[in-house]
């Protein structure tokens, strides 16, 4: 037992790539083999036929997001702000919730929006909507949780960006939440670029060596970081099936009415680990006793306001804001939910 935890620790030393997410597995897997070992061998088991089950999901993922990197794509994000203020607010939210962009690009683009001038209430419903889901998610939604909770959450995503764009743009009208961003906050990043100097997409993106490349690093990359989330789902899945007694999530979070769904809102942001891997752990939790609402109205909660991407807003924009966007992200997660209950 004590050889299996070193070797994990000196693998996940060596590597020079591995993160967090990497090290959190090492860690739990050298936590069950020291002291439950008899549990290691099952839940390896359980991860493994896990990813091999979504596997066919994961590769049309992957291939979506290499795709719209490679051709650009992506680039269409920038017609959603131009024009009519309730045209760019329809548009933002739609784009926000299909659009494939980075991580590391949501947060400069929005930066760029403001500093170059373009309203809150478009940014906002695009800022909303984007977190929710993606292309790549839309198809492990559907392969983790079935194509009507992929439908719902898509339409979910798109709700919210209309509810706070809609309202922040009224809000805008009456004279608040002018000059948002804090003071020395201009635009920049990946994802500033591609609205400042919109592209026109490269649909035969083969024809290119540059947008070949482009493809195989992406889909590289974007194996590795949902492959990562994947196993680290599965496995502390296969552990909450275990060691998580059914009962225990009737009561918190199943039965009747709108309180489970008002406690799954609100433990969603800081349960939260990633979209990616929180589909696996919704889907165990639905099969011990939780509300398909209070499922949806969790992954939309944390895919909005989780830990991370409520430390980046807040280092943005100025409090105003901040505390708008918070609100919401959980009345807007609630009131998914809810619906999403009511209908399925």
């Amino acid at each position: 037992m004590t050889d299996i935890a070193l070797t994990l620790r000196r693998f996940v030393k060596t590597g020079r790539s591995f993160d967090r997410v990497w090290l959190t597995i090492a860690v739990i897997l050298a936590v069950l083999a020291a002291i439950v070992p008899d549990q290691l061998p099952g839940s390896l088991v359980f991860t493994g036929q896990q990813l091999v089950s979504v596997a066919p999901f994961l590769l049309l993922s992957v291939m979506i997001a290499a795709w719209a990197g490679a051709t650009g794509a992506d680039s269409l994000i920038a017609r959603a702000f131009s024009g009519h203020p309730v045209k760019m607010v329809l548009m933002a939210s739609a784009f926000g919730a299909l659009s494939p962009f980075c991580s590391c690009g949501v947060i400069p683009l929005i930066a760029a929006l403001l500093s170059m001038g373009v309203p809150l209430a478009p940014v906002m419903a695009f800022w909303l909507a984007s977190p929710v889901i993606d292309p790549a998610m839309f198809m492990l939604t559907v392969g983790t949780l079935g194509m009507e909770f992929a439908v719902g959450k898509m339409l979910g995503a798109i709700a919210l960006g209309l509810m706070g764009g809609f309202a922040t743009l009224w809000l805008a009208r009456l004279g608040f939440l002018t000059d948002p961003l804090r003071a020395g906050i201009g635009n920049g990043g990946c994802g500033g670029a591609k609205i400042r100097s919109p592209k026109p997409p490269v649909w035969r993106f083969w024809q290119e060596t540059d947008r070949i490349d482009r493809f195989r690093r992406d889909a590289v990359k974007t194996t590795l970081f949902l492959g990562k989330w994947l196993v680290l789902a599965f496995l502390l899945e296969s552990l909450m099936v275990v060691y998580v007694p059914a009962e225990t999530v009737s009561a918190a979070v199943g039965g009747d009415g709108i309180m489970p769904i008002v406690i799954a809102t609100l433990v969603g942001v800081p349960a939260y680990l990633n979209g990616y891997a929180a589909l696996p752990l919704v889907g165990g939790l639905i099969e011990q006793g939780m509300q398909a609402g209070a499922g949806m109205a969790f992954l939309v909660a944390g895919g909005v306001s989780s830990l991370p991407a409520a430390i980046a807003v807040f280092a943005l924009v100025k409090k105003p804001v901040f505390v708008l966007y918070l609100a919401y992200a959980l009345i807007g997660s609630f009131a998914v939910g809810l619906m999403f209950q009511f209908t399925h």
